[in-house]
């Protein structure tokens, strides 16, 4: 049976370094859908913008939810909002994903 990810999972994974993020705070606005592609098993974890998408890459592996937890918390931290405040609305298990940023206005 799969284990689903909880907060233990959520305590492990080191926080995002801020600095090496890029400044997504335009993207907090409240009710906005984000469309993403997600790389799993990537070399480090990173953002970027390629052929006008966004595109995160995450060290996670794609098992039991951890590679959709690390790219909720590095795209939380790019945009400076707690990671609760993202909820994935589509793209559970594929590298298309769709999150929609549901917390207060960011001024």
């Amino acid at each position: 049976m799969a284990r689903r990810v909880g907060m233990d999972d959520i305590a492990q994974m080191a926080k995002p370094r801020i600095k090496d993020l890029p400044d997504l705070r335009h993207l907090a606005v409240p009710g906005a859908d984000i469309a993403l592609r997600a790389t799993p098993r990537a070399a480090r974890d990173g953002i970027s913008f390629r052929d006008g998408q966004l595109r995160v890459s995450v060290t996670a592996v794609p098992e039991n939810g951890r590679a959709n937890l690390a790219v909720r918390l590095l795209l939380a931290a790019a945009m400076g909002v707690a990671q609760s405040d993202l909820i994935l609305l589509r793209g559970q298990t594929s590298r298309d994903k769709l999150f929609r940023y549901g917390g207060a206005s960011r001024s």
